[in-house]
């Protein structure tokens, strides 16, 4: 039942936010956000990643989880080493009023020793939808960051196999 009114609010506020056309921002530094790891300590992104690269797994509704799931088994599968985490980014005043029932609704659901690669984003949710674009929510916005918080990679169009390799050979160059 829990889960039932955790999906329904979802649901609610993500009509609530704008609408942004998406964007590819490669070569931009990633915004200056913050978000707090279901651990719950505060992760400021891109710099507390800075000097490795990073893999960011953004999901604007519960339906890209998904594709975020695709994208982390790919990873595993592949014996891809990056720090990947995913970013749950609910925009608007609305979904922070409840964010401490919406992240004990993401801990139910998440095994505990995957608790710290799973950062929530409130304050920040309309910059970082903003910054992408939001159109075509359920699929995630996978962003590889380098070493200094540059984008060298981004895509927004669900998992494929192509996409992934394409990660992959960033990884592996220099």
């Amino acid at each position: 039942m829990r889960i039932f009114f955790i999906c329904l609010f979802a649901l609610l506020t993500a009509s609530c936010s704008s609408n942004y056309t998406n964007q590819s921002q490669v070569g931009q530094k990633f915004p200056s956000i913050t978000g707090e790891s279901l651990e719950e300590e505060q992760v400021n992104i891109p710099s507390d990643f800075q000097g490795e690269k990073t893999l960011l797994l953004i999901g604007y509704k519960q339906n890209s989880q998904f594709d975020i799931d695709r994208w982390l088994i790919g990873l595993d599968m592949t014996s891809s080493n990056v720090n990947a985490y995913e970013i749950p980014t609910i925009a608007g005043m609305f979904p922070r009023m409840f964010s401490t029932m919406i992240d004990n609704g993401m801990r139910a659901g998440i095994p505990k020793d995957l608790w710290k690669g799973v950062i929530t984003v409130y304050k920040d949710g309309e910059k970082v939808q903003a910054f992408t674009g939001n159109e075509n929510p359920n699929s995630a916005r996978v962003i590889l960051l380098d070493e200094n918080g540059t984008i060298l990679y981004m895509y927004d169009a669900g998992f494929s196999v192509s996409a992934l390799n394409q990660v992959r050979s960033f990884l592996t160059s220099p």
